[in-house]
């Protein structure tokens, strides 16, 4: 059975930076297209980073230069290192995986696995 479970969301005032985890169990990363949504209260889910299987990364324009996201095939850890957050970085973040095409936020949206969200909360 395949889970993604994710770590290190929590509140941080405007400047400020965390970082998520989200670790695999049952499947295999390095070979998988993975990434980041979120999603604020009223809107709709938004494709934050993604890495394809050969390491090409993609950004949402919100994010560019601000986030920055990585992995570690050793643990089987997706990770999302956010620094500079505003208030508008508020949301709930959540983590997608799966032998998917990468090529688009649409391929990933239909991921079959996705974390269980770890909430983001930035104070000004």
């Amino acid at each position: 059975q395949v889970q993604l479970v994710e770590s290190g969301g929590g509140s941080v005032q405007a400047g400020g930076s965390l970082r998520l985890s989200c670790q695999a169990f049952g499947y295999t990363y390095s070979t998988a297209c993975m990434g980041w949504f979120r999603q604020a209260p009223g809107k709709e889910r938004e494709g934050i980073a993604r890495i394809d299987s050969d390491g090409r990364i993609t950004y949402g324009d919100s994010v560019k230069g601000r986030f920055a996201i990585s992995q570690d095939n050793a643990k089987n850890t997706l990770y999302l290192q956010m620094n500079s957050l505003k208030p508008e970085d508020t949301a709930m973040y959540y983590c997608a995986a799966d032998h998917i095409s990468c090529l688009t936020w649409g391929s990933l949206r239909r991921a079959r696995y996705w974390g269980q969200g770890a909430q983001v909360t930035v104070s000004s």
